[in-house]
């Protein structure tokens, strides 16, 4: 449920509001709005007697939201949320597009600090890389681990890049969050809520990839569990989703990206790399992306793809990213002043 209040509502109104959605067993989250002040009740299970605020003069409206998810909702958050990324990049609203890059996984400290070389003389500001690694097959590699996250560590505090690094495990939390600046969520963990839950304890940035065949609402009903914990430093990530059609890696689903941006207030960024499968598509599919909207791209490279031990076939040479890089920064410039 949301309570709208009327502008000459007072800090004394406001506050009694809250103790009485206190006393009814729910929380009270405070929204405050350029356009109007709001009060939004979470923790229900149902539907939320209203009763109790009939006669209140302060209140506007009472919007009763029946979404499995409320605070990453234009409902209860009408503006755009800004996620700050290591204190000094930010993605959402009318910032700047974002271009993440870097391997699939973490293979060795001289491969990581090649790419973080080329990055910073690109201007890309983010590094990926995986130090864990969830792989299909058992056989597949894994990832340095506690190694990788080490490397990643070492290389953003000699670069000055940001460094982002997917968790699996709700214990690795605390580790993840220590070596790197921002935390992802890949798209098998999607709905794993015990780490969903831990991820929402810290203050970090959280990339949250969809799952494999999740749908919008399940993908924003997982977003919600971070922001309850009380982190709202959420960036939504489209990835592809799996449908019949095997000629690419996943079927990409550009049209969410609009469509998310409609219904949630939080950043969306694309990674063309795993929803193609394909390096070809790597370029096409970025540039497709600025077009529909999405705040920034996610992509694979590596200064071996041939030799790569994770995702190879996906990820960029540099020639082919540094590219891709002047492309984005040419149709950027022309969709924000056209489209």
């Amino acid at each position: 449920m949301l309570i709208v209040l009327h502008h000459s509502a007072t800090a004394r109104d406001v506050e009694n509001i809250k103790k009485t959605i206190t006393r009814m067993g729910f929380k009270p989250v405070a929204i405050p709005g350029a356009e109007r002040t709001a009060i939004g009740v979470i923790g229900n299970k149902g539907w939320v007697d209203d009763t109790p605020f009939k006669d209140n003069r302060a209140i506007q409206e009472i919007i009763h939201v029946t979404k499995p998810y409320k605070l990453v909702s234009r409902d209860f958050h009408p503006a755009d949320t800004v996620v700050t990324l290591g204190g000094k990049v930010k993605v959402g609203g009318r910032s700047p597009f974002l271009v993440i890059a870097g391997p699939c996984a973490v293979e060795s400290r001289e491969q990581v600090m090649r790419t973080a070389a080329f990055l910073k003389k690109t201007g890309v500001p983010v590094l990926r890389g995986g130090a864990y690694k969830p792989r299909t097959s058992p056989h597949s590699f894994q990832g340095l681990r506690e190694g990788g996250l080490d490397i990643l560590d070492e290389v953003r505090r000699e670069t000055g890049l940001l460094v982002v690094t997917e968790v699996v495990s709700p214990e690795h939390v605390p580790l993840v969050a220590e070596k790197v600046d921002i935390l992802q969520i890949g798209a098998r963990n999607m709905q794993n809520f015990d780490l969903l839950t831990e991820v929402g304890r810290t203050r970090k940035p959280v990339i949250l990839k969809r799952g494999l065949s999740a749908t919008l609402e399940e993908w924003l009903a997982s977003a919600e569990y971070i922001l309850v914990g009380g982190n709202p430093n959420v960036i939504l990530c489209e990835r592809g989703i799996r449908t019949f059609e095997t000629a690419t890696r996943n079927t990409a689903d550009l049209a969410v990206i609009p469509l998310v941006k409609s219904i949630s207030h939080l950043p969306v960024i694309f990674d063309p790399s795993h929803a193609t499968g394909k390096r070809r598509l790597v370029g096409p599919m970025a540039l497709a992306s600025v077009v529909v909207g999405a705040h920034g791209v996610m992509v694979e490279a590596h200064p071996d793809p041939e030799h790569a031990l994770s995702d190879g076939p996906q990820s960029l040479h540099f020639r082919e990213l540094e590219k891709l890089a002047g492309q984005l920064t040419a149709l950027t410039a022309y969709a924000k002043k056209n489209l």
